[in-house]
């Protein structure tokens, strides 16, 4: 029991520095970030990614953010239509930077959806309880995806300029079990029933449940199986 004890103690010291640690690296992480986009259209050439634009995150405790997008060529809305019309995903790669250096994300998207949208997305950005960026992920309003085989030019004109939101979400620290009342119990319990004062409550079937159960099997195989009976 001692022995419990003390690694019960062990684990709420762990948590709650761990938890002090938590807050502390909270408050530490309101620096910048800066995230490139880079977008491939050329279904031609689907390793080829052409920069889309800039995301600036100025502040990760507030998830303050700038935006600045470059618009689409005549040549890069009639890729992108292309890609709607064969049902192809619109693939996006964001290059985060910090301090710590340069991390990829990929993340993807119905060209069709996009399309259908007139370019108007928003992309998550996911950290970790010390700033990190986790994850970049983009998602798009589908809509309805049987109409892109026939997008028309007045459809692909208006495909210009990106228009995105983004959100920054954090990791939400886990809560901090009360251990120090546990243990407290647990002492109380264990002094009283050296001094013998705990009393048994349990009813009878409780107490004695193991001696029942045998016999209760006993008779239902005798009262299925009354012939074995009688040749015994």
């Amino acid at each position: 029991m001692n022995l419990l004890m003390k690694l019960i103690f062990l684990a709420s010291v762990w948590l709650s520095s761990t938890f002090i640690y938590v807050k502390a690296n909270s408050l530490e992480y309101d620096g910048w970030l800066n995230i490139a986009l880079f977008h491939a259209l050329d279904i031609d050439d689907p390793s080829k990614f052409t920069l889309r634009g800039n995301v600036t995150v100025t502040n990760r405790n507030t998830g303050l953010v700038s935006v600045a997008q470059e618009p689409l060529s005549l040549q890069d809305r009639n890729k992108l239509k292309r890609l709607a019309q064969e049902n192809r995903l619109y693939r996006l790669e964001a290059h985060v930077t910090d301090s710590e250096g340069v991390t990829k994300f990929l993340t993807s998207s119905k060209a069709c959806a996009l399309a259908k949208s007139q370019l108007t997305d928003v992309l998550w950005v996911s950290l970790d309880h010390t700033g990190t960026v986790t994850a970049v992920t983009q998602s798009v309003n589908n809509g309805n995806l049987n109409e892109c085989a026939d997008l028309s030019n007045s459809d692909v004109d208006v495909l210009d300029e990106f228009n995105t939101d983004v959100y920054v979400k954090h990791t939400e620290p886990a809560p901090i079990p009360d251990t120090a009342s546990f243990i407290q119990k647990m002492e109380r319990e264990r002094e009283a029933r050296e001094r013998g004062e705990t009393k048994d409550n349990r009813s009878f079937f409780a107490k004695y449940w193991m001696y029942l159960v045998p016999v209760v099997i006993l008779l239902l195989i005798s009262a299925t199986n009354p012939e074995a009976g009688q040749q015994r």
